[in-house]
């Protein structure tokens, strides 16, 4: 039985590095043009470069999202850029348009390509059709239940890619023009101002200046908003399913997350992998309960049983998220036993704090000391980006998280 590759986002330089440390097979990355994610960080030239010589020295891949809907305005730009991404050696591309396809397939030949969720690709004979145009793999639509993948799996001879983890906005496999309608960006061209996570009232056109609010009950009204798909528990099914790929949303994501999930998903696959039986509900328990504390919104498993009543279903009572990303660890000096530390968040001496690393349990810490470069006490971590050192009596690595626990 083959290992699924894990695919994580990467929305900037920093992101990438945490994704492949914390246990990433792959990432998929934007550069600053022809990506769905224009407000992500994005990877100039140079970032590129740097991310995949980080990436290829640790045997990881990159993958270059060029995933959006063209216009006549982009075509002109379109082969000079897939020719360098292919000139970078990126490991592929993520498309969507035909359109796209084809000029990666004429500019870059060498770089496999990967049809985008945007495709919305929901049964086997389109797959087959990206099969006969030579796609590597095809990321499968998230409105599809396990048996409706297993039954494409069996059709088809080519990899598949499914979402496991992370937000699903009411297009479900991307395609949106909400965002454009109200602000004028467009989320096909890579603009999403998100608006399906406004909070909406209803006017009734003989009721001017009358607005009605939409309530909450028992069966959910977020009509617009969604849960956010976790797939944790299915991860079995979906291997033996013979799924080729489990890719996690969230390129605009913090570092934490990125960490968090890379984390976590690779535990539970090498675990199922390496011994069947020891995959306990325990160990998913304690494994939901690190990637709830890292949640804005409630779980669903999305259409995986077919259709579900719980996607739109919100309750803000029960909302998770109750872990702080508080610093990125930049180095370590053993002689003084001191972490260098890049603030994220406001902390200081008298918290409980916990450093996450990519192996190995997390390392919990009292904060007695903060001292900035001159080696001068501090009474708080304030500004954002802000280096710091704190008193760690054991070694830490470079890239560990400092996140503080939610009660």
């Amino acid at each position: 039985m083959k290992k699924p590759e894990l695919v994580l986002p990467a929305g900037d330089l920093e992101k990438l590095r945490t994704a492949c440390d914390f246990g990433a097979d792959a990432v998929y990355v934007g550069g600053k043009a022809f990506s769905l994610r224009s407000f992500a960080g994005n990877f100039d030239s140079n970032d590129m470069k740097q991310g995949l010589q980080y990436a290829h020295a640790r045997d990881k891949k990159v993958y270059a999202a060029v995933n959006v809907f063209a216009h006549n305005r982009d075509i002109n730009n379109l082969p000079n850029y897939l020719e360098e991404l292919g000139a970078m050696e990126v490991d592929g591309f993520i498309i969507s348009d035909p359109g796209v396809f084809q000029l990666a397939k004429k500019y870059a030949p060498q770089i496999p390509v990967t049809i985008s969720t945007q495709a919305n690709v929901s049964n086997y004979e389109t797959v087959a059709f990206y099969e006969a145009l030579n796609a590597r793999r095809v990321v499968l639509a998230r409105e599809l239940s396990l048996d409706e993948m297993i039954e494409i799996k069996q059709q088809t001879n080519t990899n598949l890619e499914v979402f496991v983890h992370g937000a699903m906005c009411v297009s479900y496999s991307g395609r949106c023009l909400l965002s454009h309608f109200m602000t004028g960006r467009s989320a096909n061209q890579g603009a999403c101002a998100h608006p399906c996570r406004y909070r909406y009232q209803l006017s009734e056109e003989k009721r001017p200046g009358e607005y009605f609010p939409i309530e909450e009950d028992d069966r959910g009204s977020y009509i617009l908003n969604s849960r956010d798909l976790c797939l944790l528990e299915y991860l079995p099914d979906l291997i033996e399913a013979g799924v080729d790929a489990f890719k996690v949303e969230g390129r605009m994501k913090s570092p934490l997350y990125v960490a968090t999930v890379a984390r976590v998903y690779r535990q539970a696959i090498d675990v199922y992998m390496e011994n069947r039986a020891s995959y306990s509900e325990l160990q998913i328990s304690n494994w939901m309960n690190e990637l709830s504390g890292i949640a804005t919104r409630p779980f669903t498993n999305g259409f995986v049983e077919g259709e579900s009543d719980l996607i739109q279903d919100i309750n803000k009572e029960e909302l998770p998220g109750n872990v702080d990303f508080c610093g990125v660890v930049k180095g370590y000096d053993a002689d003084r036993q001191l972490a260098e530390v890049e603030q994220r968040a406001n902390f200081g001496p008298g918290e409980k704090l916990e450093i996450l690393q990519a192996g190995g349990a997390p390392i919990s810490l009292d904060v007695k000391l903060i001292m900035d470069h001159e080696g001068n006490s501090m009474d708080r971590a304030r500004h954002p980006k802000q280096r710091v050192f704190l008193q760690v009596p054991s070694m830490v690595e470079e890239g560990a998280l400092l996140r503080r626990m939610g009660k």
